[in-house]
């Protein structure tokens, strides 16, 4: 069965950096766009930035220039490093599949961004 799991969440100061992992199992990886989508508390699941299988990647303004996702397709894992981080990143932050028409998502990994 698909499994998402995500690491790599935690407590940093404005300005910081962190690299999400999301270690995928059960399907093709390689043959899939990935995607990581955040949740704030109060808000909605927002997307912060997809990759295709051949690598094109796409983002949110808000994350635009600071965001930077990546997949290694031999380690079946996508990633997020994010860098000048500010306190409105603060969420939990998630990686999905869409696969066959139905959607898959880990169980998350917080950021909280504060001093």
């Amino acid at each position: 069965q698909v499994q998402l799991v995500e690491s790599g969440g935690g407590l940093v100061q404005p300005g910081g950096s962190l690299r999400l992992s999301c270690a995928a199992s059960g399907f093709t990886f390689s043959n899939y766009a990935m995607s990581w989508y955040r949740q704030a508390p109060g808000n909605e699941r927002e997307l912060v930035a997809s990759i295709t299988s051949i690598k094109i990647t796409d983002y949110a303004d808000s994350v635009q220039g600071r965001f930077t996702i990546s997949r290694d397709n031999a380690k079946n894992t996508v990633y997020l490093q994010m860098n000048s981080l500010k306190p409105e990143d603060t969420a939990i932050y998630y990686c999905k599949l869409r696969r066959y028409g139905l959607d898959y998502w880990g169980k998350g990994t917080l950021v909280t961004v504060s001093s």
